[in-house]
């Protein structure tokens, strides 16, 4: 196993981000902490309005055509950089437990949503304790080749995406 290692998030020493990689495996396992409710965080995972606010690494941006997130439901979504190109995935949801798990399949896909396969398998599982909330996501991507091509930049391209959400989660807890 790659392991990433664990960091500390400046500014919230004490908040866990680990990035592992199982090659062997084909599966990534992500643990990362925010200083915020479980119920914020769950909520930035699982609507659209809040999704788009966070889900790109900057300077990209996040748009949600459609969204209907439950079990079957599915989330159609470009990522898009700021000369305008758009890049779709779909994210086809197999189960979801309210506040505690769910899990998606994932795929890259043209504007019309014909799928990039094979794609990733994702689960998401939240806790909180003592007002820090704990994310645990595990990926397991169908072919090593998909898995590789996609490590590079995916690192450092979600760790990106989760400061955005820890600073949303910021704003938010305080308007409260």
């Amino acid at each position: 196993m790659l392991n990433e290692g664990k960091s500390r998030d400046k500014g919230n020493e004490n908040l866990l981000f680990d990035f592992n990689v199982d090659k062997a495996a084909k599966t990534v396992y992500i643990t990362r902490q925010f200083n915020a409710s479980l119920t914020l965080v769950w909520d930035a995972f699982t609507k659209a309005e809040l999704l788009d606010q966070w889900g790109a690494p900057a300077p990209m941006r996040a748009k949600t055509k459609y969204m209907d997130f439950k079990e079957g439901g599915r989330r159609f979504y470009a990522m898009i950089s700021p000369d305008g190109m758009e890049r779709w995935a779909v994210q086809d949801f197999t189960s979801v437990t309210p506040k505690t798990n769910f899990k998606m399949y994932n795929a890259f896909s043209d504007k019309d949503e014909n799928r990039e396969l094979p794609g990733s398998e994702w689960d998401y599982n939240f806790s909180e304790h003592n007002g820090i909330t704990t994310v645990n996501i595990t990926i397991f991507n169908e072919s090593f080749e998909r898995l590789e091509k996609l490590l590079e930049g995916f690192k450092i391209g979600f760790a990106m995406t989760l400061k955005n959400l820890e600073e949303l989660l910021a704003t938010l807890s305080s308007k409260k």
